[in-house]
């Protein structure tokens, strides 16, 4: 019988201890992610019937009306090798004139602001480019 408790109470001590490690690498992994994380992104919109191109600043996780776009960016990195760093943010594009109420976002993914070809941003008047994070 004092066997049996001892096996109970190192099974318990045992998931007790993979719980605290997970939670521990848990927080380790989301806290260098949130270092690498950027509080502005800097995006090139081009308006291809005018032909003309607009710089715009934009806050992370803020919403910004850009004549019918609404443009939200989630998340903006900067990689951290010395040889080419990598410019990657999560973007949401809604076009407001779509009355289409099945296809919401007309772009949501990541871009690369080295690659844009990687995922396109496909749209019949707009290209949106992203050139930069930064803090």
């Amino acid at each position: 019988m004092q066997q049996k408790k001892n096996i109970n109470l190192g099974k318990v001590s045992f998931a007790l201890i993979l719980i605290l490690l997970f939670q521990i690498i848990f927080i380790k992994a989301n806290s260098k992610t949130s270092l690498y994380s950027e509080k502005f992104a800097e995006i090139l919109i081009l308006d291809k019937v005018s032909s003309k191109t607009t710089k715009l600043k934009l806050t992370i996780g803020e919403e910004l009306f850009f004549q019918n776009l609404n443009i939200h960016i989630l998340k903006c990195r900067n990689s951290k090798f010395d040889d080419d760093p990598e410019v990657t943010a999560y973007m949401q594009v809604i076009d407001l004139k779509n009355k289409d109420k099945d296809k919401v976002f007309i772009f949501n993914d990541w871009t690369f602001a080295s690659s844009p070809s990687i995922r396109p941003f496909d749209h019949p008047v707009y290209d949106i480019w992203l050139k930069k994070c930064y803090s």
